[in-house]
């Protein structure tokens, strides 16, 4: 037993005194908060001026109005939440769509008159515009646009597909409004008659629904296990492929039995991934002590949650880092331990994309399943307390067969373990590592 702890304090002490660990504890959230609020901002950068469009209108009645929708787009982009120019039956007429996710597209639009000339002259005056940069792009609208005969759009960039989807929705709705216009039909009367309503989603017992809250935890606390489990368990595999190189495993083995040195060092990396995420926990219950001060509320979340994803990472951390380990075992490099490693991150992927279908439906045959499957349990199990709390039984038996499992686990790893590390020059074979496994 002193030996084993001597293995767990050197595989805690080394990796928690390493600068990887110091610089991955300060940045791990920084980069999760980045991915999450980057993207947002990126959206809301202007990237140059507004897109300068002409407009030869051959209806004489649709350049004000396609203008008028255009310019409303232009501001929709820019200001969130407030509530833009036009028929409000097209948009969200309670100004409550997050704009935080839209590409920013400004424009200026000028009209261009035929005045006797040809559509065809007028066109190629646009075209040497656009081709000197005096213009975007140009648009035609032909004398039948109303009765279904098809605008033209040209673009100097025609990869621009923001752009695109934008002068294209502007002009579908101005088309919708003069169609209703020369039908006698009053936009007001519609605006008003197309108010939508918002739900006032509850459970059965008549408590207001927490709904996006428990979607956006269960998405955190999925990818925080999944990233916690692929990053640890491949520290897991780099110790042990590095002692196979190194042959310190020749030593480690004349003083002591393989199982306990195994699990001396999943126990030693399990404590340093436990230190990193209690370091994350702090920073995040002080932030939202902090936000707790402002206008923002956070959700409340069952003391219980913490219990179940604190017991199923542990767990699940277990079962792929012995995996890992097995893997590391068999293996003689680390280029052959990361395509060994490959079906083990696939798995953890299914697991993670499996959590969409179980969100949607908890109680389904997919979700019971899925939570009872050992290497899908710790993601899929964890969003099915959070969504919609299974029976106890079923959470009991998906705990008692990860237990089985890590058990197993350990045992086939520890046989495998003992004869692959001290296995050089190739790597061993299926065939192998069964009569290994067979071994008394």
């Amino acid at each position: 037993m002193k030996k084993f702890f001597a293995v767990v304090k050197r595989e805690y002490i080394q990796r928690v005194r390493s600068r990887f660990f110091v610089v991955a504890t300060i940045l791990g959230p920084i980069l999760m908060s980045a991915f999450g609020i980057v993207p947002g901002l990126m959206f809301r950068i202007k990237s140059g001026g507004p897109t300068h469009l002409a407009i030869v209108d051959q209806t004489g009645k649709m350049y004000e109005r396609l203008e008028k929708e255009l310019m409303s787009e232009s501001r929709s982009g820019e200001t969130s939440g407030e509530k833009s120019e036009g028929p409000s039956y097209n948009r969200d007429p309670t100004g409550r769509t997050s704009q935080s996710g839209r590409v920013q597209t400004s424009f200026a639009v000028e009209e261009v008159r035929l005045n006797g000339r040809s559509l065809d002259e007028v066109r190629k005056e646009l075209v040497a515009r656009v081709a000197s940069k005096n213009l975007d792009g140009f648009i035609v609208l032909p004398p039948n646009l109303l009765n279904g005969e098809q605008p033209e759009f040209r673009a100097r960039n025609t990869a621009d597909l923001f752009t695109k989807s934008r002068v294209e929705n502007s002009m579908n709705r101005a088309i919708r409004s003069q169609r209703m216009f020369d039908q006698g039909i009053d936009e007001k009367q519609i605006e008003r008659m197309s108010i939508p309503v918002r739900l006032d989603a509850k459970d059965a017992g008549g408590t207001s629904s927490k709904g996006e809250a428990s979607f956006y935890l269960v998405f955190g606390l999925g990818l925080l296990i999944y990233m916690s489990i692929l990053l640890y368990g491949q520290f897991v595999l780099a110790a042990v492929i590095e002692e196979k190189e190194t042959r310190i495993a020749e030593i480690l083995f004349s003083s002591m039995r393989a199982f306990p040195l195994m699990m001396g060092k999943l126990i030693g990396v399990s404590l340093v991934a436990l230190t990193q995420l209690g370091i994350w926990a702090a920073a995040f219950l002080s932030f939202s002590a902090w936000l707790a001060g402002s206008s923002f509320t956070m959700p409340p979340i069952p003391p219980s949650v913490f219990f179940y994803f604190l017991l199923y990472f542990l767990i699940g951390y277990f079962t792929y880092a012995t995996v890992y380990a097995l893997v590391g075992s068999m293996v003689t490099t680390t280029q052959e331990g990361g395509q060994f490693a490959l079906p083990i991150v696939l798995l953890l992927v299914m697991a993670f994309y499996l959590s969409f279908n179980i969100i949607r439906s908890p109680n389904s045959p997919l979700a019971f399943w899925a939570s009872m499957f050992p290497f899908f349990a710790p993601i899929t199990m964890l969003v099915r307390i959070v969504t919609e709390k299974p029976p106890l039984w079923q959470i009991l038996l998906s705990l008692g067969i990860e237990i089985v499992t890590v058990i197993g686990l350990m045992w086939i790893a520890a046989r495998i373990y003992r004869v692959g590390m001290l296995m050089y020059g190739k790597r061993a074979t299926i065939p192998e590592v069964l009569r290994w496994i067979r071994q008394a």
